[in-house]
């Protein structure tokens, strides 16, 4: 790849906003686990907000609900680009698409740990 010789441009990067946007509305309205991600997310946000969590806390939560929803766009990404090569059964392409799904079940597992180091002592104090 050439590297641009191209000025730098107020509107291309805001276009760039305007690609990323459609992107997380093609995600949104084709992927069942969007839509769950999304309930989980409101949920956590939910408690959060009725126990009161610190800011640190806050953060935890909020670099967790992008890291697991970054990984499943990915997953959903390498999963489009796979299925472009060849729609027939390859081993090769099932190791891949294996591999993005496993990112995204390490990546909520590792979500669901911040919520139970988050929640579960102010949950276990509430009652």
């Amino acid at each position: 790849m050439e590297p641009t010789n191209k000025p730098f441009s107020l509107r291309q990067r805001l276009k760039s906003f305007v690609f990323a946007g459609r992107g997380i509305v093609s995600f949104f309205a084709s992927e069942h686990n969007a839509l769950v991600h999304l309930l989980a997310t409101v949920c956590v946000i939910s408690m959060g907000f009725w126990l009161s969590i610190s800011e640190i806390q806050w953060a935890l939560v909020v670099l967790a609900i992008a890291m697991v929803f970054a990984a499943e766009i990915f997953n959903t990404a390498i999963e489009k680009l796979a299925d472009e090569q060849t729609r027939e059964y390859s081993p090769r392409i099932k190791i891949i698409k294996d591999l993005s799904a496993a990112a995204v079940l390490i990546t909520a597992l590792g979500a669901a740990i911040v919520g139970l180091i988050v929640f579960l002592p102010p949950l276990i104090d509430k009652f």
